[in-house]
């Protein structure tokens, strides 16, 4: 338990939680959104939005009564009981946490490469990715507050940066008189293939989960969770949007999908040149950095809780600081061995899937408890689902080995759960 006066403010939980979600959430999926909704890939980033708003309310309904560390464990347990399900889910969860660490980290590189013509260097971008882990791996070690405090400033440079480059590129648009829908291909509207890019917009917004696990952390955790969420996410639908019209004005979908994982970068070159490519370059590293340390800040909370609940394994005893070691550990190899595609699309799988758990869970056995409703957490279902068919059925086509990694994690993580929770329930037996 954090001493009162050191405790996370609103503005610092806000902070940490845009910090997470404003990094590779729009900078590295733009592309990857217009490669399957095309022209409308704006309206998936605001659908995104919606689907993420009603998903929140799972979870601030459970953080908001019964705030920890370990929220979203802490919500599996409660709903499934302290098994195999509950921490497979959680595991599923604290998996796509830790890829998104690595979006974030190989986006750093790919931005940080841009002005070279390396963005796309199989070893640069890696190696720059992981020794951008390392250095938030370092800063969190310090503590709390100076986690809250350059979340805070970071956030500030990144809001105003963001929203600076969004309406400047809609305002050279408009004078140009080419119009914001100028560079549009005109090809037919593909509902399905929007359903996907929407799949992918979630991800870009999943980051308010990790405010969850803040818990008891934050100032007056039973209203200001709820109040964080709330701001954080509209802080991001506002700026996505932005800059997803802004992106669509200048280079259109096809130019985001040719640029793919610097799309922003590209977008910025046609309407302001090279300083504000430069500019660009520089809010995405103040991003993805600023993101990392929220990240790690907050999925090393939730893997410490998994510890205590004897579902992950831990390092000899001796070794400090093990889930933020663990976690960093984790992202450096994703970061290592898969691109941002590949990244991306895992975390699709495996949070959507969690997503569903959890909703199911407070639909089942928590509603009553916690004092929510139901047909939220059921439309939540209903919306996960209608996006992650699409997605799953155009990225089999065009990327089945991206899948069958997907499932093969998700089927080592039962598999492990299974035998960690036999081993736990034999020792507690013999005691």
């Amino acid at each position: 338990m954090t001493s009162g006066d050191k405790k996370i403010s609103l503005a610092g939980s806000v902070s940490l939680g845009t910090g997470v979600m404003i990094g590779a959430g729009i900078f590295a999926l733009v592309g990857q959104v217009a490669g399957f909704a095309g022209d409308w890939f704006p309206i998936a980033f605001v659908a995104g939005a919606a689907v993420a708003g009603a998903s929140s309310y799972a979870y601030s309904r459970y953080s908001s009564v019964n705030p920890s560390s370990g929220g979203i464990a802490m919500l599996l347990k409660d709903a499934y009981g302290s098994g195999v399900v509950a921490g497979s889910f959680t595991l599923f969860m604290y998996v796509s946490m830790v890829v998104a660490e690595s979006l974030l980290a190989r986006t750093f590189g790919t931005y940080l490469l841009r002005p070279f013509g390396l963005q796309d260097s199989a070893v640069l971008v890696p190696v720059l990715g992981i020794a951008a882990i390392v250095a938030a791996a370092v800063v969190n070690l310090v503590g709390n507050a100076l986690v809250e405090k350059s979340a805070m400033t970071t956030a500030i440079v990144k809001i105003l940066g963001i929203a600076v480059l969004a309406i400047a590129g809609l305002v050279a648009a408009a004078v140009s008189g080419g119009g914001f829908f100028s560079e549009a291909s005109g090809d037919p509207v593909e509902p399905f293939g929007i359903l996907a890019g929407v799949a992918l917009c979630v991800l870009a917004y999943k980051g308010f989960t990790t405010i969850t696990n803040q818990g008891d952390d934050i100032r007056d955790a039973k209203h200001n969770i709820a109040r964080s969420i709330v701001i954080s996410l509209t802080i991001c639908a506002v700026l996505y949007l932005l800059i997803a019209l802004s992106v669509e004005a200048s280079i259109g979908a096809k130019g985001a999908v040719d640029a793919r994982d610097y799309a922003l970068a590209e977008a910025a070159d046609p309407l302001f040149g090279v300083w504000g490519v430069g500019l660009t370059v520089a809010i995405a590293v103040v991003a993805t950095l600023s993101g990392l340390l929220a990240s790690l800040y907050s999925v090393s909370r939730l893997y410490g809780m998994l510890q205590e609940m004897k579902q992950a394994p831990s390092l000899p005893q001796k070794v400090p600081h093990q889930p933020l070691i663990i976690t960093a550990g984790l992202a450096i190899a994703v970061t290592a061995l898969l691109d941002l595609t590949q990244i991306a699309s895992i975390g699709v799988f495996l949070y959507l899937t969690m997503d569903i758990a959890v909703q199911w869970g407070v639909t089942l056995h928590l509603r009553k408890k916690i004092q929510a409703n139901w047909w939220l957490p059921a439309l939540t279902i209903g919306l996960d689902i209608a996006i992650l068919i699409p997605f799953t059925v155009l990225k089999s086509q065009s990327n089945l080995p991206t899948v069958l990694v997907a499932v093969g994690i998700a089927a080592a993580i039962f598999i492990g759960q299974s035998i960690t929770v036999a081993r736990r329930n034999a020792d507690d037996d013999r005691s």
